[in-house]
């Protein structure tokens, strides 16, 4: 079945694409539950710029307990410490970003984050300082040996943020061209080597009424799984009633 555009007639109703791109992350999961091998788990996660949400650690300290070197004041309280006004304030809307990602983690090696598939929103590409986080966070997982997958569906912005991100380590790919597509996939991962390490990539354009590709996903330098993308893609069509 052909690549949709979600955001042109007759699919460009709003909740069309809120609900699809919601959904898809949960069905990259279950494509990937077959897939993974054991002691590796997939998770969804999706957080709306326009809603709050609130990360809570896996293991919380008792609210009562105290700070090692920190017992009290004499009084029964916590010595309270008292920072310096801050040198600088400005309004930002760092907050306000939308992230539809699916996260794999090493449950063997304490949970570890492996691989991250990034789901681009059009919140993700209407701004430079839009385009600067998401890609700065590209470039911090692959710097943390994260492997990542971008997946661009979003026809309404003539960005590349792939290419943004091999801009930032002043790299290029000579198969982007000059005006590198608007909509594409790339899985991207940082191998360490003697003398430092490299960028190795699998970067698709995206054409309407093709399939989606499937592309490798890092668990490990040697170890990839399949992640097929237009299966998942197909799927979420189904389930939502997207011709």
């Amino acid at each position: 079945m052909p690549f949709r555009d979600h955001f042109r007639p007759p699919l460009d109703d709003s909740a069309y694409w809120d609900g699809f791109h919601g959904q898809w992350p949960a069905m990259i999961v279950l494509g990937l539950f077959d897939k993974l091998p054991k002691g590796y788990v997939a998770l969804p996660h999706v957080h709306l710029g326009r809603e709050i949400e609130v990360d809570v650690a896996s293991f919380e300290k008792d609210a009562t307990s105290t700070i090692p070197g920190q017992e009290g004041n004499g009084n029964g309280g916590v010595a309270v410490w008292s920072p310096a006004s801050p040198t600088l304030t400005v309004e930002a809307d760092l907050a306000n970003l939308d992230e539809y990602e699916v996260r794999v983690y090493d449950t063997e090696r304490g949970r570890r984050l492996v691989a991250a598939v990034e789901i681009v929103s059009p919140s993700n590409k209407d701004r430079p300082e839009h385009r600067r986080i998401f890609v700065a966070k590209c470039a911090a997982l692959l710097q943390q040996r994260v492997s990542v997958v971008i997946v661009d569906l979003v026809t309404i912005r003539h960005f590349n943020l792939y290419a943004d991100l091999l801009g930032l380590i002043d790299r290029t790919d000579p198969a982007l061209g000059p005006e590198p597509a608007p909509v594409y996939v790339a899985s991207c991962r940082w191998v360490a080597t003697t003398g430092g390490g490299r960028l190795e990539t699998w970067n698709h354009a995206l054409a309407l009424g093709q399939p989606l590709p499937t592309l490798p996903l890092w668990l490990s330098e040697d170890l990839a799984v399949p992640l097929e993308l237009e299966k998942s893609y197909e799927e979420t069509c189904r389930v939502l009633y997207i011709a």
